[in-house]
């Protein structure tokens, strides 16, 4: 076997010695370069794995609260149109109250108006009865004195 390396110019002992610093720098590139990158590379793919789970989570609570604030928005709506329809039956039998009320009053103003125009009439024939009991006491105290004259 001596021969066949030398026939190629190979010497042994260099050979051994390459071997050696190859296998050296292996071990140490290893120790001091894979090693390490191999770890970098485990923890990026946890964090890149813990990344996908949380945003998944974050996807179903986004979904959760979307269901959770579109069913809160039908209550409100719900809640609201009843809170309408309250305060327009309450306006509504406010408003008839109210024009009862006013009815009322426009009757009890037109009796009284009623009244008052009676008690002026009544007034007003006294005192032109009056005035025609005056007239005729003076008409006959005239006739009176052009007859005694």
């Amino acid at each position: 076997m001596g021969e066949l390396f030398a026939t190629f110019g190979v010497d042994w002992k260099l050979l051994v010695i390459q071997a050696v610093n190859f296998g050296l720098l292996l071990s140490v590139l290893t120790y001091f370069l894979y090693k390490p990158i191999l770890k970098i590379i485990d923890e990026r793919r946890e964090k890149i794995a813990e990344g996908v789970r949380t945003a998944e989570a974050a996807s179903r609570r986004l979904a959760e609260a979307k269901e959770e604030g579109e069913g809160i928005v039908g209550t409100a709506a719900r809640e609201a149109e009843g809170l309408v329809a309250s305060a327009r039956s309450r306006a509504d039998e406010k408003g008839s109250e109210i024009m009862k009320v006013a009815e009322a009053r426009a009757a009890a103003t037109i009796k009284e108006a009623a009244e008052r125009a009676e008690e002026a009439k009544r007034q007003a024939l006294k005192e032109s009865e009056h005035e025609i009991a005056r007239a005729a006491m003076l008409v006959a105290e005239k006739i009176l004195r052009e007859k005694s004259a």
